[in-house]
């Protein structure tokens, strides 16, 4: 049985690229980077208030990176989104989807991150 989830790995052509929108736009930290021993570059981020870390691997040996539509996507919450949206707008990155209130007053919307890969963002209900 296994006891913790410790991670999630996303492989991406542009390792550099990636990273900083998950710095810069989402706020996470760099806690390592290391190449593996088949050559991998590997950087792990954290997220505030969470112990899975986010691994971003750039490993060219395995071909492009093509990630198809509504394939996966990581969730954070966020305590203002509209804020955030303001904010990721003035980067560069707006919104793709949303924002959506749902029945249970849960604000949601999604932005993409360089390679494609999907960002849920959600409100709790106030």
């Amino acid at each position: 049985m296994v006891t913790k989830l410790l991670h999630t790995r996303y492989r991406v052509n542009d390792l550099e690229k990636t990273v900083n929108f998950y710095k810069d736009v989402l706020g996470l930290k760099e806690i390592r980077r290391h190449k593996s021993p088949r050559g991998s570059e590997l950087v792990f981020l954290e997220t505030p208030g969470s112990e899975e870390l986010i691994e971003i691997c750039s490993y060219p040996g395995s071909g492009p990176v093509v990630v198809g539509p509504d394939l996966t996507h990581l969730a954070f919450e966020v305590e203002d989104l509209e804020q955030f949206a303001k904010d990721a707008a003035a980067k560069g990155h707006p919104l793709s989807d949303g924002p959506t209130t749902s029945s249970t007053g849960t604000v949601f919307a999604f932005i993409d991150a360089p390679e494609g890969y999907e960002i849920e963002l959600i409100q709790a209900p106030r």
